[in-house]
């Protein structure tokens, strides 16, 4: 690892580990929520990235797919589920990656309808249009080297 990919991927899991998005949803915080999370930011992340050096961010992919690995064998997955795991996990992120291409142009009524199909939340859809809105902001306002250099203080 010739870059500090790791930064990435904590800064990625500290914005799952917002006790807000919990709050606003019908679910427990658990190992699948936290990844269907973790997946949504990371999409959003690559999104406002993806103009950058393709092999950098193809990097950066694969080491989060593989930290992603590594915690499915640590919760005591065996080999065969791990791999039916991780490429259901991968088709998952794709699809989400195709809802947010064009988060920005999206109406209202869609973006909700985006939220609702991958969080199981409780009437408060609103919260997670405005945080994912921040979040793009967010992302927008710092360079990929800010997050490959350090653990960058997301308040979103």
């Amino acid at each position: 690892m010739n870059k500090n990919y790791i930064n990435i991927y904590n800064n990625l899991i500290n914005l799952t580990r917002n006790k807000l998005l919990y709050e606003n949803t019908n679910s427990d915080e658990n190992f699948s929520v936290r990844l269907t999370f973790y997946l949504i930011h990371f999409a959003f992340f690559l999104k406002v990235y993806k103009s950058g050096d393709k092999k950098e961010l193809q990097k950066i992919y694969d080491f989060n797919f593989r930290q992603i690995e590594v915690s499915i064998r640590e919760i005591g997955y065996g080999d065969v589920s791990i791999n039916k795991k991780m490429k259901d996990y991968l088709n998952f992120f794709h699809k989400i990656i195709l809802e947010i291409d064009n988060w920005e142009e999206k109406e209202i009524y869609k973006k909700k309808q985006f939220i609702n199909n991958y969080v199981n939340i409780n009437s408060n859809s609103a919260f997670f249009i405005d945080y994912f809105d921040k979040y793009l902001i967010l992302l927008k306002k710092n360079s990929l080297n800010s997050f490959l250099n350090n653990i960058i203080d997301l308040k979103v």
